[in-house]
């Protein structure tokens, strides 16, 4: 075995480009291909837009047009603009800008001069104008790299800064932007910013009251226990409500405008004051999974100097609200504790409800641990792990560097979960084997589903039974043949998870599978399409002695070619609802009595299938 050599010429400097490009998920987490909401794409869209908040937050503009195309991002905002003499410095010095300035930006999100580097850094086309009292600079860069510059002229547009960019495809492969994705990023931006409005591709978002928009948004007044509580002062902004049925907690927390999707000091700070208070006020010591089971609440503070756990942004680790001021843990707590208090004892109608709420989830969770333990006996006799799902080594909830990788498919039948079983990464995909079709559970009691061991063995591998907060797999991904029967039972999962789980929808959890509906191949080439036109392509390209072959079930691809599906080259469908979506009417629909009314969906969306995909 040769050692290799360590010497002089094994020791490189990198520039700050190149450190960039060849570490990207050190400044913007992961690549991915646009199908996660987190994924780098929409991080570079959010790096810009957050320089374009701050300036609104610091009294400077109150509108930001947004324009995206299949593969191009322009951002318009109408603030301070950048100081002329100091654009390419901006864009092309690391670690320099306004935000070390305290004064400049009080409480910015954007805080270590990174994040418009690292846009500029990770695009093949990026271009910048700063317009400022009647005059303006532009520079256009690739992959950080200066193209060409203008010097500064006389303008009649208003003040304010203009970013173009468009992601390189050699880092960001095969990548294409979600709408709903955006629009859910642009919709936080509004709710945290009351006052600014967004234009995003002509369509106007603009929020009055908050967190209190958001929460009308995301769940129907008719599902509450009792009207949205919302609670508000400097630095802080809070909404509490209760689902009627569900008994998952669903958090959605922010720190100067940023949507802190992995939670931090504040939000375990939140989750103590309200079990806290709530305890005080009845004066009865309530388990705490009654009293937050489901539970729905945002929560937005201001921190000077903000510390984050990552440049992604997305768990908060300061421990104080400023240099030199109260902790972020007694800061919450106090406003708590004294807001929420008084409010419940001017509301007492609104106070009897939340309590009703409370001896419900205790009366509830009474009631079904008789049940879980019939059904844990249950799954010892099945042997989950070996019968029902074949685990990965690497899980969402551990702190394992790649727990985002971490996936778990749902399918049907032994043929299909044995391809998948095969072909799939053991370190990062598990395979969960449904035998059938699952339970239809719309309008159904969670009792019945408790006591339906299909569901509770799902619900058991995800470990989801106490809500989403120990999910073992960051991706759920159903995965079904492209017929009718594989279409119902994708609508019975859906159903499933959007009635006891919707989180798992908001947090970008469930996808759906693609898989190829055709081969073409003659001797000298293989191709897989995806839908009716690629396949003419490829009959084009091979020529008139191509064989074609009309995959009909999971089950008919072989474990090595369904190795290229679920690898790399990956293609799912995220599970989006957007802020407008009404649940009862959505499950209604797809899952309540108008069953002719959903076969004719199902046919359709079949045969459309191929066209929707483009």
């Amino acid at each position: 075995m040769v050692t290799p050599q360590y010497t002089e010429a094994q020791i490189r400097s990198l520039t700050w480009q190149e450190h960039l490009r060849l570490r990207p998920g050190m400044y913007i987490g992961k690549l991915g291909d646009g199908s996660g909401s987190d994924d780098g794409i929409y991080i570079l869209i959010k790096e810009v837009i957050d320089n374009s908040v701050d300036e609104f937050v610091m009294g400077h503009g109150k509108q930001i047009k947004i324009a995206i195309t299949d593969n191009e991002v322009s951002i318009r905002d109408f603030g301070r603009g950048i100081p002329l003499g100091k654009v390419l410095d901006c864009v092309a010095k690391i670690n320099t800008g306004g935000k070390y300035d305290s004064q400049a930006f009080q409480k910015s999100v954007g805080l270590n001069g990174v994040g418009i580097k690292a846009v500029s850094a990770l695009s093949e086309y990026f271009k910048i104008a700063s317009f400022r009292d009647g005059s303006t600079k532009s520079a256009i860069f690739s992959a950080g790299l200066l193209q060409s510059e203008t010097p500064i002229t006389p303008t009649t547009e208003p003040n304010g800064t203009h970013v173009v960019f468009k992601p390189d495809p050699t880092i960001f492969k095969n990548f294409s932007f979600v709408p709903q994705f955006i629009e859910t990023q642009i919709a936080n931006y509004t709710f945290l910013n009351t006052g600014l409005t967004f234009i995003l591709n002509g369509k106007k978002y603009y929020s009055r009251n908050g967190l209190l928009d958001l929460l009308q948004a995301r769940t129907n007044s008719e599902t509450l226990a009792y009207p949205i509580i919302h609670l508000k002062k400097q630095d802080i902004e809070l909404c509490i409500t209760h689902h009627q049925q569900l008994s998952s907690e669903v958090y959605y927390s922010f720190v100067n405008g940023q949507f802190t999707t992995q939670g931090g000091v504040h939000l375990q700070a939140l989750k103590e004051a309200i079990v806290k208070t709530i305890r005080e006020f009845y004066k009865k010591d309530f388990e705490t999974t009654d009293i937050r089971g489901g539970v729905i609440m945002a929560l937005a503070i201001k921190v000077q100097e903000p510390i984050f756990e990552s440049q992604t942004k997305t768990k908060l680790g300061s421990q104080q609200m400023r240099p030199e001021g109260p902790s972020v843990r007694s800061f919450i707590m106090d406003f708590v504790q004294h807001e929420l208090n008084n409010f419940l004892h001017k509301h007492p109608t609104l106070a009897e409800s939340l309590h009703k709420r409370i001896l419900q989830s205790e009366q509830e969770r009474k009631e079904l641990m008789g049940i879980k333990k019939m059904l844990q006996d249950k799954t010892k006799k099945v042997s989950l792990h070996n019968k029902k799902l074949k685990d990965c080594r690497i899980h969402y909830n551990s702190n394992h560097a790649d727990k985002d990788q971490s996936t778990i498919f749902i399918t049907e039948g032994n043929s299909a979960s044995g391809s998948i079983t095969q072909s799939r990464n053991v370190d990062t995909q598990a395979v969960f084997s449904l035998r059938g079709k699952p339970l239809n559970c719309f309008g159904q009691p969670k009792k019945l589903v408790y006591e339906n061991e299909e569901l509770y063995l799902l619900q058991h591998a995800l470990n989801i039974s106490q809500g989403s907060q120990g999910l073992r797999y960051n991706k759920i991904i159903i995965a079904t043949d492209a017929d009718v029967d594989g279409m119902h039972i994708r609508l019975l999962l859906l159903t499933y998870f959007l009635q006891f789980f919707p989180e798992l929808a908001y947090n970008g959890h469930l996808y759906i599978l693609e898989t190829p509906l055709f081969r073409v191949r003659n001797k000298k080439e293989t191709h897989y399409c995806y839908h009716e036109k690629e396949k003419i392509k490829a009959i084009k390209r091979v020529g008139p002695q191509a064989e074609i072959t009309r995959f009909k079930g999971l089950g008919e691809i072989s474990p090595k070619e369904f190795g290229n599906f679920i690898g790399a080259h990956i293609r799912l469908q995220p599970v989006t609802l957007t802020q407008d979506t009404n649940f009862q009417d959505f499950l209604a629909f797809y899952m309540g009595k108008n069953s002719s009314e959903r076969q004719k969906f199902i046919i359709h969306n079949l045969k459309i299938e191929e066209e929707a995909r483009l």
